[in-house]
């Protein structure tokens, strides 16, 4: 269903538009505290799902020598260099190279990054879409788990199983409907308010659990989830436990170990709204930051200059 609204555009003082969508707030014990919308119907939650898809992998025997490179596997990597180099280290641990990743050939999501490819005469390539830490992961997971590698991406493959079960058991919930994500994987459609639920088993966790273990190498590593600048790597520098997630068509979920969780989706997938809307729900379970401050509002520009901003009406 649809959601309410969450965030207007504002231009000169004129409000131009809105953005509907739905918002949950757990407390630190996973009650809900505070709604918008429609927050227990499912959804698909994107790239939001990564950090639950990467314990499914770490269940089936996925190792790895460095945190940072199952910070990696959570990523939607902004296609930087240090991001390049890193999956295809990962690769080549298993013996493999970037064509045995499934996911589409793309442009890095940074524009300088997109910009020095582009000078250098390169173009689309998988390693650099944002996903390719995820397929490296599932890959190196079948590997060590004695499955085939063919196919790795499809829903009855035994890695897919095995994160769906993961999902289920995170959320509390039976996945709703699985459809094929933009990597080519399948994505898993629950709520917001078990999505938001998942993330704070993540960073309650016991030390050394598969959950905690990706909770704290997301946390160690906010560029290689994200890259330079970019919201989610922002949130984790600035506020600290904060484990942040984003993925597209507007969904994001964040959690605060012993304060509580936040899962939202704008309804158009309008990225600009989800930062006053996710600062307006963090401030209701009293967390304070500057960098929550600088997020509150997303600037609108007219000749080049800030002239209004997206900010919540929630």
């Amino acid at each position: 269903m649809t959601g309410t609204v969450l965030a207007e555009v504002v231009r000169s003082g004129f409000v131009e538009g809105v953005h509907r969508g739905s918002v949950v707030v757990l407390d630190a014990t996973g009650a809900i505290v505070d709604c918008a919308g429609d927050v227990k119907s499912p959804m698909f939650p994107r790239s939001s799902n990564k950090p639950l898809q990467a314990i499914g992998m770490l269940r089936s025997g996925l190792l790895l020598a460095d945190p940072a490179d199952l910070a990696l596997v959570c990523a939607s990597h902004f296609g930087e260099d240090f991001h390049v180099a890193r999956v295809r280290a990962l690769l080549r641990t298993a013996g493999l190279d970037e064509s045995a990743l499934r996911c589409p050939p793309d442009m890095p999501l940074s524009a300088p990054a997109a910009e020095a490819v582009l000078r250098a005469g390169g173009g689309k390539a998988r390693v650099r879409m944002n996903c390719s830490g995820k397929h490296s992961g599932m890959l190196l997971t079948c590997l060590a788990a004695g499955w085939p590698v063919q196919e790795y991406w499809l829903p009855d493959h035994p890695l897919q199983e095995r994160i769906r079960a993961t999902v289920e058991e995170f959320t509390g919930e039976r996945v709703a409907a699985v459809g094929v994500d933009g990597c080519g994987a399948p994505v898993l459609a629950i709520s917001l308010t078990g999505l938001a639920g998942a993330f704070l088993r993540l960073v309650n966790g016991a030390p050394a659990s598969p959950e905690r273990m990706v909770a704290d190498a997301m946390r160690a590593h906010p560029e290689l989830v994200a890259g330079t600048g970019a919201d989610d790597t922002r949130l984790m520098h600035g506020v600290p436990g904060l484990l942040a997630k984003g993925g597209a068509e507007g969904v994001l979920a964040v959690a605060v170990p012993g304060v509580g969780a936040v899962a939202l989706k704008i309804d158009d997938g309008g990225m600009r709204a989800r930062m006053p809307v996710l600062v307006s729900a963090l401030r209701r379970l009293g967390v304070t930051a500057e960098v929550l401050d600088s997020l509150a509002e997303t600037p609108l520009l007219g000749g080049g200059e800030p002239v209004g901003a997206v900010r919540a009406a929630w």
